[in-house]
């Protein structure tokens, strides 16, 4: 049978508290919170950049500072400092550098490329060939420039003494352009042996004559020049050996070269003038030609990398820096720091971060040095700008705000989602089973009803259209089976009512029959009529075992075990002994009931003993206590069952006449738990022993 559908329209709802939204309200601030962390992370850690960097900063700053001074310092850094003048010759000319030293000694080839080496003032030429054209800075060395040239060469071809066709042989070109005018050098290679020679300096007209030299033309008193081939064969392969005239070895050229212009500065009116005011107008040209009009080297050649300049500094500026470089009163240099490649700043994200929490640091650093070199002293001063900080962090966190703001974006789109899809809905189904357990709380009626809970709108195919669903259909079913339970329980009570009131009456006929105190039936007539009175109208035996009322007094234990054991045979428990106490031993307890959970105990214990062996029953006082330790020999009870034995319906026999066993226990425990007393089961060697423990009277 199946009741009505029961609808409680919006306004029987009841007025739903604070309580009810809070897990809405939670669920609202979560998100909130979560929005609000999201941009306090990042705000956070954007602040705290800022302060790393500017900490960084300010640590970094005098190191930068040495970084720079200790380049400057080098031979290469002096060059620079002492060439701040980029060069005014035509394109396809050297210009002389003004060297860190006095001069170079170009009569020893390792020397001579060393001072190249540290001195950095080689210009570097594509296939690794090499050309330094520079000046000392002593004026008293003279007036020369040395050229010092390194290339990968064949065997070069020798000039035999006073021959005048070079046209076979390899010859070192220098010419000279200074004031509109030019002048040329032809230096023949004369080789003394096999790994030196010597280039004698011819002065030839500027003319594109280079295979022959003039009549009787001798060599220039001061030009000078060398010729080193050394190391290995650079095109030798495993497979092959190479021979001699085909070697290719490293070829190092040095040649001291005479300037006219340059002796004339030195002897000037008001002392010698060094070095020269037209030495960034003067340019030179080396070129080594080989026999058949064959060019090995050309310093005109392009793509030729000049020496480190001070320009080249401002790649090791860090943006907002500025370096100053003075000399007295003499700007030579003043670079500053670019901002980093990538990404610009953004003017929005930098208001933001000269907004935050101003760092520690000085918004300005500034840090200076001096560098002394043989033209003089030079002054460096760094300084360092925070704003330019802000503008590189700005641009490196302009890449990160697409970041955080889809996380904005996806934090909106997961609480539109929720919200919408399944917190309307649960709130809905909050505001019906609401009112449907309003209408539970009413007061009770002759019969208890349950409504309905319309949750149609609220089904489908996700979670919570299944949970509504199944809710439904789950509170349906409850009030079918409420209904049947019911039913089932009005014609029990029915049933009971008359199982008692047939068996009180043959009950009532045997306490006639046995109405003799000495006659041991009547006591078990008497417990029949308890026990019919404790399960009269009770819809179970277990709720009547509960809901009974035990009316306990003294009662001597000793004596009533003794009667026990006397009477076991009647009740078909053959062979337990008791062995009688010294003196009686009161205890708190109701004697039918009491008897009656011995009894229980008693025939589980012969179910389980062996057959033949005694059942001992023995008495003992525990302190407010009096223990009845019920023993029999058998099997032992698994230690997980110790406990729950004395559960209801807890047994391993099988059902007998249809009844399920395991309910004798459960009275011996409920029994003893009305009269204060409790019952235990342990193992023993031989078997089980039973404790019931008594309050002592």
């Amino acid at each position: 049978m199946k009741l009505g559908r029961v609808d409680f329209p919006l306004p029987d709802m009841p007025r739903l508290g604070l309580a009810a939204f809070r897990s809405r309200i939670v669920f609202h601030l979560v998100f909130i919170a979560l929005a609000l962390a999201t941009l306090a992370l990042a705000v956070a850690l954007l602040n705290e950049e800022r302060q790393r960097n500017a900490q960084r900063y300010e640590q970094t700053f005098a190191k930068s500072l040495a970084e720079i001074v200790a380049q400057l310092r080098h031979p290469a850094g002096q060059l620079a400092l002492m060439n701040p003048e980029p060069s005014q010759v035509e394109a396809g000319w050297v210009a002389p550098q003004l060297l860190p030293f006095a001069a170079i000694d170009f009569d020893d080839a390792t020397k001579a490329r060393r001072a190249v080496d540290m001195a950095g003032c080689g210009l570097q030429y594509p296939g690794g060939a090499s050309l330094c054209v520079a000046v000392g800075s002593n004026a008293y060395a003279g007036g020369f420039v040395y050229l010092v040239a390194g290339l990968d060469a064949p065997p070069l071809v020798s000039r035999e003494h006073g021959a005048l066709d070079l046209a076979g042989l390899h010859r070192v070109q220098i010419r000279l352009q200074q004031g509109g005018s030019e002048q040329q050098w032809l230096a023949p290679v004369e080789a003394l042996d096999a790994q030196r020679g010597q280039l004698p300096g011819f002065i030839v007209d500027a003319s594109d004559n280079t295979t022959t030299l003039p009549r009787q033309a001798r060599p220039a008193r001061d030009f000078r020049g060398w010729v080193w081939r050394d190391g290995p064969c650079l095109n030798a392969t495993s497979s092959a050996a190479t021979s001699a005239a085909d070697c290719v070895r490293r070829t190092t050229i040095s040649v001291r070269l005479p300037v006219e212009a340059f002796r004339e500065a030195l002897f000037r009116p008001g002392g010698p003038q060094w070095p020269p005011a037209d030495l960034p107008r003067t340019g030179l040209r080396l070129t080594l030609l080989g026999p058949g009009g064959t060019t090995l080297f050309d310093s005109a050649s392009a793509s030729a990398q000049p020496p480190l300049t001070l320009a080249r500094l401002s790649g090791t500026l860090s943006p907002g820096e500025t370096l100053r470089i003075s000399r007295g009163a003499n700007l030579v240099a003043l670079l500053q720091g670019a901002d980093e490649t990538g990404a610009p700043p953004s003017p929005w994200l930098t208001t933001v971060i000269q907004q935050l929490p101003a760092p520690a640091t000085p918004r300005t650093l500034q840090a200076r040095d001096t560098v002394t070199t043989p033209a003089g002293r030079f002054d460096v001063v760094l300084t360092g700008d925070l704003h330019g900080l802000d503008r590189t962090l700005s641009a490196s966190a302009a890449r990160l705000a697409w970041p955080v703001g889809a996380m904005l974006g996806a934090l909106a789109l997961a609480w539109l989602i929720i919200e919408v899809g399944l917190v309307r809905r649960v709130a809905t189904l909050t505001k019906r089973a609401a009112a449907l357990s309003h209408q539970l709380q009413q007061p009770a009626q002759t019969r208890f009803e349950l409504g309905t809970l319309d949750v149609a709108d609220l089904r489908g195919r996700d979670e919570l259209g299944i949970l509504a669903g199944t809710l439904a259909d789950l509170l349906q079913h409850a009030r079918d089976s409420l209904r049947r339970e019911q039913l089932r329980a009005e014609r029990e009570h029915d049933q009971w009512h008359a199982v008692g009131h047939e068996i009180m009456s043959p009950l009532q006929s045997l306490m006639l029959l046995h109405g003799s105190q000495d006659d041991p039936s009547r006591r078990y007539v008497q417990r029949m009529q308890q026990a019919v009175k404790v399960l009269y109208g009770q819809a179970s035996p277990s709720e009547a075992l509960a809901a009974a009322t035990l009316a306990t007094g003294q009662l001597d234990l000793d004596a009533f075990l003794r009667q026990v054991a006397e009477n076991a045979a009647y009740a078909g428990i053959a062979d337990v002994a008791y062995t009688p106490a010294s003196e009686p031993v009161w205890v708190q307890a109701d004697e039918y009931p009491l008897e009656d959970a011995i009894t229980h105990v008693l025939t589980n214990a012969d179910r389980y003993r062996v057959p033949g062996s005694p059942i001992t029953l023995t008495l003992r006082v525990d302190g407010e206590l009096a223990v009845v330790d019920l023993h029999n020999q058998g099997p032992q009870i698994p230690e997980g069952q110790l406990a729950r034995i004395f559960d209801y319906g807890v047994s391993d026999a099988e059902p007998q006449d249809g009844q399920r066993r395991g309910q004798g226990l459960f009275v011996a425990k409920t029994y003893l738990a009305k009269m204060g007393g409790s019952i235990a089961a342990r193992n023993v060697a031989d078997g089980v022993v039973f404790e019931i423990a008594l309050r002592r009277a």
